[in-house]
């Protein structure tokens, strides 16, 4: 079977509108009239069918003569694709040549396909913080202390050294006027009637108060404090004991000599996050852009995807959202999402998280989706772990976490340190705090385990989030941190609380360098 033919196939339906199977190309390829029998293919396609199928193909082919001619050894087998990706994507260019008849890499003339013809071994992708099927909470009142001792544990950890750590307790027994230092989860925060700032902080062993006095030059630091952060502090005791004038204040934070780990040989990974896949804003001109570009030369160093959470609308997620549903039944909004997904090239490795909008548990960390979804969102075979997780591609760790709480450190910090505006800067905070969702209680729901999962034990190389719809980045002590817009244009439910998404973009990251390049599909 020519390649030529195909390319031509592939092409056609692209300019129609239609994905398709990889063995559906083989078949009309391989017809006596290739071209007539597209059309009338196409001509039989359910009116809502989105991708070409093998049986579509089967049932045409079935009622010409051409499918009944035997070759000389009998009825012709289908030729499928070695890999057994059973789908292609129909961009203006053709699919992976190589993925035919297991011809070696070689580019159609005029295809402009993308070569990614990659020694597996030297791929490299691992998972971390993984907490699907490891969820324990009960929601009882010890699952509570659990989760927050173990957070004072280990970011206490990171902070004991830094101070001259004292329980609680041992300050309240100690002699007014010395020196003292304690690590402890911010238990209330409140400012006095001269314009001061008392913190009170709390360990295992109960709660001590910290005045943070106006004048002086880390006062500015109190309007970052989340409640149930960790923090450390020194200072000097009152005479009576009963309070401790601050005289530093130390976060978990990310040390200033980090160095980011980095790939030995040029590749790159796609991080987006908020498909939206059943709203009638969901952007599919868009998307099948970017779909098509992964399969050019200019994206043949894109060899991984990292999908941040929201690959769906979802239902009953926000008031009214039910007018706003092109697609109103949740599985069939997956199912779609997967017909989407097939277009991306079978040979890049596909990594996702849930989101808000997901069908899993709101309460963080959330678990990876359930056996029924996951066979549901089969293409390519994607890795589905949960929010947050860490994924190390070629050396490289890539925090993944959807960013529920980015709305929380948006409301509480003063716009000039958090804003929608600039997302990466709001990621920032959680990157200094070493937690990804600090305050309980809030806006951010979050489920009580024995181990708190959403600690960053470990600093990252990138911290990927989505959720707020808008694009930005940066480095914050030589972490890069990239939120990484959506895909879905501006709802209602958008106007009225004033968010104009950044939709339609991809940041593209060199895994060798850590350089960002965003390309735009809007």
């Amino acid at each position: 079977m020519p390649l030529e033919a195909s390319a031509r196939i592939v092409s056609e339906l692209t300019s129609r509108g239609y994905n398709a199977e990889r063995e559906a190309v083989t078949k009309l390829a391989s017809a006596d009239d290739p071209q007539a029998t597209l059309e009338r293919v196409v001509e039989e396609l359910p009116a809502d069918a989105l991708v070409v199928r093998t049986d579509h193909v089967e049932a045409v082919l079935s009622t010409t003569d051409a499918d009944a001619k035997p070759t000389a050894g009998g009825q012709q087998p289908p030729v499928t694709a070695d890999n057994g990706d059973p789908s292609v994507s129909t961009g203006d260019r053709t699919a992976d040549p190589s993925d035919v008849d297991g011809a070696a890499p070689v580019e159609t003339e005029g295809s402009g396909t993308a070569n990614r013809s990659v020694d597996p071994e030297l791929r490299s992708l691992e998972i971390a913080g993984d907490m699907t099927g490891d969820s324990t909470g009960t929601g009882e009142y010890e699952d509570f202390v659990a989760v927050f001792r173990d957070r004072l544990e280990k970011l206490g950890s990171k902070l004991r050294g830094r101070v001259n750590h004292r329980p609680a307790t041992a300050i309240q027994k100690m002699p007014g006027g010395g020196e003292v230092g304690m690590v402890g989860l911010v238990n209330d925060i409140r400012s006095t009637a001269s314009g001061h700032w008392l913190i009170e902080l709390e360990d295992a062993t109960g709660t001590f108060p910290w005045l943070v006095m106006k004048d002086r030059e880390y006062a500015d630091l109190v309007e970052e404090l989340l409640c149930d952060e960790v923090l450390a502090m020194e200072g000097t005791l009152a005479d009576d004991s009963g309070i401790a004038f601050v005289d530093s204040m130390y976060f978990p934070d990310v040390p200033r000599t980090h160095k980011p780990s980095t790939a030995d040989r040029h590749v790159q990974a796609a991080l987006i996050s908020d498909v939206h896949v059943g709203s009638q804003e969901f952007m599919h001109d868009a998307w099948n852009a970017f779909a098509d570009w992964l399969h050019t030369p200019e994206a043949q160093h894109v060899e991984y995807l990292l999908i941040a959470g929201d690959m769906v609308e979802g239902v009953g997620v926000y008031p009214n959202q039910d007018e706003e549903l092109d697609v109103v039944d949740i599985y069939e909004q997956y199912e779609v999402f997967n017909e989407y997904l097939k277009q991306v090239p079978g040979d890049i490795e596909i990594v996702m998280i849930p989101g808000n909008h997901d069908a899993v548990r709101l309460a963080e960390p959330q678990p990876g989706f359930d056996e029924n979804l996951r066979e549901i969102m089969s293409a390519h075979d994607s890795r589905i772990v949960s929010n947050p997780s860490t994924v190390t591609l070629e050396g490289v760790s890539v925090l993944m976490y959807h960013g529920v709480s980015l709305d929380e450190v948006i409301a509480e910090l003063p716009e000039e340190k958090a804003s929608y505006d600039d997302p990466h800067k709001a990621m920032f905070h959680l990157l200094k705090k070493r937690h990804v969702a600090p305050q309980f209680g809030g806006h951010t729901r979050l489920a009580p385990e024995e181990e708190d999962f959403l600690v960053m034990e470990e600093v990252p190389d990138i911290f990927h989030t989505g959720h707020v719809h808008k694009l930005g980045f940066g480095k914050y002590h030589n972490v890069l941190a990239i939120n990484s817009g959506c895909w879905q244009s501006q709802t209602d439910f958008q106007k009225s609380v004033n968010i104009d998404p950044d939709a339609g973009f991809a940041p593209i990251v060199d895994l060798d360098t850590l350089d960002v390049t965003v390309q735009k599909f809007s």
